[in-house]
C-alpha cells in the first residue's frame, strides 16, 4: 500500500508541487487512453521522457564545472525547490556519487487522485524514472533505483554513482 503525504512548505513549494502534479496527470490519462484504445503505451512513453531527461542531462551537464564530479551534479540537479518539493533528504553527495532519499512524491499524489491501483502508479513511476535515468545517462553516472513510494516504501531512494553496480 503506497503512503505518500505532502510536506508543509511554503507557497512556492505548493505551487511547484502543483505544477508536477499536472504534469503527471497528462502522463497518467495519455497512458490509460492509450491503453483503452488498445495500444501499448509502455514503450512510446518511456522513450519520450527518457529523450526528456537526456535533454535535462545536457543543460545540467553544461551548468557542472566539473561534470564528472557528483558534487558538481548535486548542486544543478537539487536546487532548494526541488528539495523543498519532493521532501529530499538525506542527501550525501561524494565526488563519485549521490545519494538522495525523496520522502513525498507530486507524481504519485496526481496518480492517486485519477483513482489508479498502486500497480498502475508503480508501473508510471518507473516510465517517469526513465528521465532520471537519462540524466544520468548523459551525466555519465549510473542511476540505481532500489525503493520508491509508488512500490510502498516510504521513500525513493535514487543513487547516482560513476561505475556499473554500486
Amino acid at each position: 500500500m503506497i503512503t505518500n503525504e505532502a510536506p508543509a512548505t511554503d507557497e512556492l513549494g505548493l505551487v511547484n508541487q502543483r505544477q508536477i502534479e499536472h504534469r503527471a496527470t497528462w502522463m497518467a490519462l495519455i497512458y490509460t487512453e492509450m491503453s483503452q484504445a488498445g495500444i501499448n503505451p509502455e514503450p512510446i512513453i518511456r522513450r519520450a521522457i527518457r529523450r526528456c531527461g537526456r535533454i535535462q542531462g545536457e543543460g545540467f551537464k553544461q551548468r557542472c564545472g566539473d561534470a564528472s564530479d557528483c558534487r558538481e551534479f548535486s548542486r544543478v540537479f537539487l536546487p532548494d525547490i526541488s528539495v523543498k518539493t519532493f521532501a529530499m533528504h538525506p542527501i550525501n553527495a561524494e565526488q563519485d556519487s549521490l545519494a538522495v532519499d525523496f520522502h513525498y512524491c507530486p507524481l504519485v499524489t496526481a496518480w492517486q487522485k485519477l483513482g489508479l491501483s498502486d500497480a498502475t502508479c508503480a508501473l508510471l513511476c518507473d516510465m517517469a524514472m526513465d528521465g532520471d535515468r537519462g540524466i544520468a545517462e548523459v551525466m555519465g553516472l549510473t542511476l540505481d533505483l532500489h525503493e520508491t513510494i509508488a512500490q510502498g516504501f516510504p521513500a525513493c531512494t535514487l543513487r547516482f554513482h560513476h561505475g556499473k553496480n554500486a
